[in-house]
C-alpha cells in the first residue's frame, strides 16, 4: 500500500479506538493487604546470571532465545506454553513480571509469514528503529490496515517477561493491544499501593470476549496473588534490570550490524 493511497483511505475518517471496553473483573487486587510469601523462585536464590553466561558461552542474550507464549485465537482461554517435552496447555500463568516492553511492527504485506522481519519496528511504540516518531505515522492510524476498516497497519503489542518459580529464564507473554489497557490498569493499581511490578507474584488468565464485529477473542486478566519479601523484591528488580540491559545490548549490536550490511 503506498502512502498516497493510504492518505486517501484515511481522509475524513473518524479515529476511534478498537479496543473493547475494559471490565473491572479483569483486574484483581485483594481487598486486604498482600501477605509476604515464602519464595520458591530459584532465580532469586541462585547466581542465575552466571548460569546463563556459562551455558551461552558469553554470547549475546537475544530476544529470539526466549520461549514466547502468544494470545490464543478464536477466544480460547488456555495458553500454549513451550516445555522441555513439548508444548503444554495451561489455564493460568503465575510468576514475577521482571519487565515488559511495548513494541510495534509494520509489514507491507497484510498477513506476513511467521518469522518474516518487519519493514519497520519500534521497541517502545514511540520511536521507530530508524529514529522516526511513531506518533503521526500514517501506519499508526486506525483504518490504515488494508482490508480492515478499523485496524492499524502497524501492529502493537505488549511483551511481558514472566519469571516462573522453577525457571531462571523468564518466558515472554505476548498480549495484543486489546488487552494493553487492562495491563496498564493493573500497573496503576500497583502504583497506588506503592508496589513495583517486580515486587508481586502475578497470575495471568484468559477470559473469552467478543469484538464489536462479533468475533470471539481472548482477553487477558491479571491478579496479584502474593508479595515478595523486601530482599527478594530487590533482587528480582535487579535481576530484571540486568536482563533488560543484556537484551538492549544485543539489540544495539544487531542494529549496528544491520547498518553496516
Amino acid at each position: 500500500m503506498n502512502t498516497a493511497s493510504l492518505k486517501s483511505r484515511l481522509g475524513g475518517k473518524v479515529q476511534t479506538q478498537t479496543s473493547e471496553p475494559m471490565e473491572e473483573r479483569t483486574i484483581s487486587m485483594p481487598s486486604t493487604a498482600l501477605t509476604p510469601i515464602s519464595s520458591e523462585y530459584i532465580a532469586l536464590t541462585n547466581n542465575a546470571l552466571d548460569i546463563i553466561n556459562e551455558n551461552l558461552k558469553n554470547q549475546p542474550l537475544t530476544h529470539q532465545l526466549f520461549d514466547v507464549v502468544k494470545a490464543p485465537t478464536g477466544g480460547t482461554t488456555a495458553f500454549t506454553v513451550p516445555g522441555l517435552a513439548g508444548d503444554e496447555i495451561q489455564k493460568e500463568l503465575v510468576g514475577i513480571i521482571l519487565d515488559y516492553t511495548t513494541p510495534r511492527a509494520y509489514w507491507e504485506t497484510p498477513e506476513p509469514i511467521e518469522g518474516t522481519p518487519p519493514n519497520c519496528y519500534s521497541r517502545d511504540s514511540r520511536i521507530s528503529v530508524d529514529g522516526k516518531p511513531c506518533l503521526g505515522c500514517l501506519y499508526n492510524e486506525f483504518g490504515s490496515k488494508e482490508g480492515d476498516s478499523q485496524a492499524k497497519a502497524c501492529k502493537e503489542s505488549v511483551e511481558v517477561y514472566l519469571l516462573r518459580p522453577d525457571n531462571i529464564m523468564p518466558i515472554i507473554v505476548r498480549m495484543p493491544v486489546t488487552s494493553k489497557h487492562i495491563f496498564q490498569r493493573y500497573l496503576t493499581r500497583l502504583i497506588s499501593k506503592m508496589i513495583p511490578i517486580s515486587g508481586v507474584v502475578t497470575k495471568i488468565t484468559l477470559e473469552k470476549a467478543t469484538s464489536r464485529g462479533g468475533q470471539p477473542y481472548a482477553q487477558f486478566s491479571f491478579e496479584a496473588v502474593g508479595i515478595l519479601k523486601v530482599d527478594e523484591a530487590d533482587y528480582a528488580k535487579a535481576y530484571g534490570k540486568k536482563l533488560s540491559q543484556m537484551l538492549s545490548a544485543a539489540y544495539d549490536m544487531e542494529e549496528a550490524n544491520d547498518g553496516h550490511a
